[in-house]
């Protein structure tokens, strides 16, 4: 026993342990912040997805280099250049958001979560759900064709500038008249976020899906064509039939009913419950695991 803890001692002795101060500690938690706030951010945009891609080619590049494909490394080698300044072209509106967005940024709930009491977290609420349904109905009675796409996760800042600025609170009275015809913001669509309408006459791309049926006209295939490339739910009342519509992930539900346009919009609506205490969380936490240990 003596000559292990001899052993033990003699290469012990030869590790030396880093010096660690008050400053390292700020630094190590400042930039656990950052982090953590970085992929919370990238979480809810399209970098994420562009992220997903180079993480790919990241480990074709070290498939490469472990197997010493030279070639490639020497193609990679001499295009390095290039691709950095790809990249940032590539997430040029993403990153530009991000600075936009540090001033606004409430640091200190992030570092000290103790916030108090529940609250109810929800995309929009159940008034703007009523306002959309009937505002939807309305314009299919009277065959008013009409084009909302309510954003989800993935924003949609490059087709929200595309069209006209409005920010004003989601009512059934204001999307019928934004909609009606030879008005200045019938033409185009109408961006959701939240409880609010953000823009209107905004563009948006439209779906080379081959399978639509051909009866579909401009406003359908943008519909699909917006769902195709983000998270949004997008609802189209049809000009020439008066029906309702739905595009999601890149699909096509037609003829909707009211209560299945209601059930859709609950979906999206992602309604939860959140209990902001976090300080009472760990305390519930702790005195479960003593009741444990006293069995």
């Amino acid at each position: 026993m003596q000559n292990i803890i001899s052993v033990l001692n003699r290469y012990l002795s030869h590790i030396n342990m880093p010096s660690v101060n008050i400053i390292d500690v700020i630094e190590i938690l400042l930039i656990s912040v950052f982090v953590y706030q970085f992929m919370v951010w990238i979480k809810y945009t399209r970098a994420y997805t562009l992220l997903k891609g180079l993480l790919i080619i990241s480990a074709f590049l070290l498939v490469a280099y472990i197997f010493k494909m030279n070639t490639i490394l020497w193609i990679v080698s001499k295009l390095s250049s290039v691709l950095i300044m790809a990249v940032i072209v590539i997430f040029q509106p993403e990153l530009r958001k991000i600075v936009e967005q540090l001033g606004q940024k409430r640091i200190m709930s992030a570092i000290i979560p103790f916030d108090v009491g529940k609250e109810v977290k929800e995309r929009f609420t159940d008034k703007t759900i009523n306002e959309l349904v009937k505002a939807c109905f309305d314009m299919g009675e009277v065959k008013t064709g009409a084009l909302i796409v309510i954003e989800q996760k993935n924003r949609l800042d490059e087709y929200i500038r595309t069209g006209i600025n409005v920010d004003a609170v989601l009512s059934s009275q204001l999307l019928i008249n934004i909609f009606e015809h030879n008005t200045p913001l019938h033409d185009g669509a109408v961006v959701m976020r939240g409880n609010r309408i953000v823009a209107a006459t905004c563009y948006l791309p439209l779906s080379d899906n081959m399978e639509l049926s051909k009866q579909l006209g401009t406003r359908h295939r943008a519909g699909v064509g917006i769902s195709e490339v983000s998270d949004s739910v997008t609802i189209i009342v049809s000009e020439e039939t008066g029906q309702i519509s739905v595009a999601q992930e890149g699909k096509l539900e037609r003829n909707v009913s009211s209560a299945k346009l209601r059930e859709i919009l609950e979906k999206a609506q992602n309604k939860t419950i959140v209990d902001n205490n976090k300080l009472r969380q760990l305390l519930k936490g702790r005195s479960k695991n003593e009741g444990k240990t006293d069995k």
